[in-house]
């Protein structure tokens, strides 16, 4: 409903037969709860000018945490009266107060004038006279309460609290407390709070990336003061650029070491802003720019050589990485890692380059009497893996384990002229789990019974590693070109094993 439905004396909850039936021209649209709280959640976004700290409450309010921000704005009153004022002239009617505890600020914006301040120890006269509805209590505990007499918040403080809380539950009380400031009530942000942050509010909108390029630079030497005062530097940055309209765009850049160099952070920026491009609206312009640092770590001060100059051996390479992955994406810059894992084609996987290294084992103690003779060193793999492998058609072999004397691939015949192997790689037997096999129900014994139902198992097991077990082979075929092909299983009666080709060494 909005305010002139309000004039009309209607309600929420009435039909719309009945509100059609007083007023016939009364125009209907169809409730979006999503989009209302899309709309709710970009207000909290840009209520982010005034603190960090902004939660939602419910389907039509924010709670807004302030303490320690109202000097910002020209204090209290000021304050609110900003922002009553942006408020109106991005189009919204609202109503604001400010309290010393959420619940008595809760209460002040919805009965009493807009701009409310309540001032420390005045919650218990206010709250007095209204009714249980400011407590924030269910329709049923209201109820309750209102078929006994006590219908506003003075009424309950009157009555010993022993017998409230044996009749209508503790929620009561704990309600009350939260109001009065005897209990604490913390606001939950709906967002992660920055460790630093930095702000800059302009005269004039801005609305070039050129202008906003500009600005990064003055608010990281801002920050760059805060980080050496803790020793630190940042590696994930977000600059929030707040539209005169309400809007709010924010651009996240990551880095993979510690920085605190307002020209690098800059080089990230750009990046950034290169990418983004024409998505990017500036609308009617930015009239404040933020830069905040989300996640931190300890920076060490480097000795510096005779010229001036000091520099980690990988550092060229993370800041090349990082200004690549923030104009192409995250993913666009991969490092390899290992992975416990006997198949080669699962040995390792690609990750992106900006997380940090994961935890190593500790290196297991060296065995006596260890062999690392060349003999017994790890196998020689080739140079190229396919990323996946490819079957090929391998007309003879030699039964058993021999190795094939010619085989298919891609369309092309190669004869083996060479051939090394074979080199055994069991299957990654605990990953596909304990075959479900059922003993004969007609065994009376339960000992037998299960003995035969272990076996069945085993040799279930034993049949699935051997139709898995591959044979590796170094082939060189006539022509010179070395091959990495494996057999997939074991010649049985019943199957006969599949061949692929896993890479190429020449």
């Amino acid at each position: 409903m909005d305010e002139a439905a309000q004039h009309l004396r209607l309600k929420p909850g009435m039909g719309i037969a009945d509100a059609r039936a007083m007023y016939p021209a009364i125009e209907v649209v169809a409730e979006d709860p999503a989009a209302d709280r899309r709309l709710l959640e970009a207000l909290a976004d840009w209520c982010d000018r005034y603190t960090p700290l902004v939660a939602l409450d419910g389907t039509d309010g924010l709670f807004l945490d302030v303490t320690g921000c109202a000097h910002l704005f020209g204090g209290e009153e000021a304050l609110l009266d900003g922002m009553l004022a942006s408020f109106f002239e991005q189009g919204f009617r609202t109503r604001a107060a400010l309290g010393p505890t959420p619940g008595a600020a809760w209460a002040a914006a919805r009965f009493s004038l807009p701009g409310k301040v309540l001032q420390e120890g005045e919650e218990r006269s206010f709250l007095e006279s209204l009714p249980l509805f400011v407590l924030r209590l269910g329709p049923e505990t209201i109820a309750s309460l209102e078929s006994v007499g006590l219908r506003t918040v003075g009424s309950i403080l009157a009555v010993p609290r022993a017998p409230l809380a044996r009749r209508f539950g503790a929620m009561l009380l704990l309600r009350l407390d939260q109001a009065l400031g005897e209990v604490e009530e913390a606001v939950s942000p709906r967002l992660p709070v920055p460790v630093l942050s930095v702000e800059r509010h302009l005269a004039e909108p801005i609305g070039l990336v050129e202008d906003i390029e500009r600005l990064v630079p003055m608010l990281a030497r801002s920050l760059k003061r805060d980080l050496e005062r803790r020793g630190e530097g940042a590696r994930l940055f977000e600059l929030l650029l707040f539209r005169v309209d309400g809007a709010v765009s924010r651009i996240a850049a990551r880095a993979s070491l510690p920085l605190r160099e307002p020209a690098l952070i800059y080089r990230l920026f750009r990046e950034r802003l290169a990418a983004l491009g024409a998505a990017l609206e500036p609308g009617y312009g930015f009239d404040l720019v933020r830069l905040s640092a989300f996640e931190t770590a300890a920076l060490d001060t480097l000795q510096a050589d005779l010229d001036g100059k000091a520099a980690v051996a990988d550092e060229d390479v993370a800041l090349f990485s990082d200004r690549v992955r923030a104009r192409l994406g995250r993913t666009a810059m991969l490092t390899p890692l290992l992975v416990e894992s006997h198949l080669p084609e699962r040995a390792a996987s690609f990750v992106p380059a900006d997380g940090e290294p994961p935890a190593k084992k500790a290196p297991a103690a060296p065995r006596k009497n260890v062999d690392f003779s060349p003999s017994r060193r790890a196998p020689e793999r080739p140079l190229r893996l396919l990323s996946r492998p490819e079957p090929i058609d391998v007309p003879v072999t030699e039964i058993p384990e021999g190795p094939p004397l010619n085989f298919r691939w891609r369309r092309a015949m190669h004869r083996v002229a060479r051939a090394e192997g074979p080199e055994r790689v069991a299957p990654e037997w605990w990953l596909h789990g304990k075959p479900e096999v059922k003993a004969d129900e007609n065994e009376k014994d339960e000992e037998e019974r299960e003995a035969k139902r272990e076996k069945a198992e085993r040799e279930a097991v034993a049949a699935e590693t051997a139709r898995m077990t591959r044979d590796y082979f170094r082939v060189e075929d006539t022509d010179g070109h070395r091959f990495w092909i494996y057999r997939e299983g074991l010649y049985r009666k019943d199957a006969a094993p599949r061949w692929y080709l896993q890479g190429v060494s020449a």
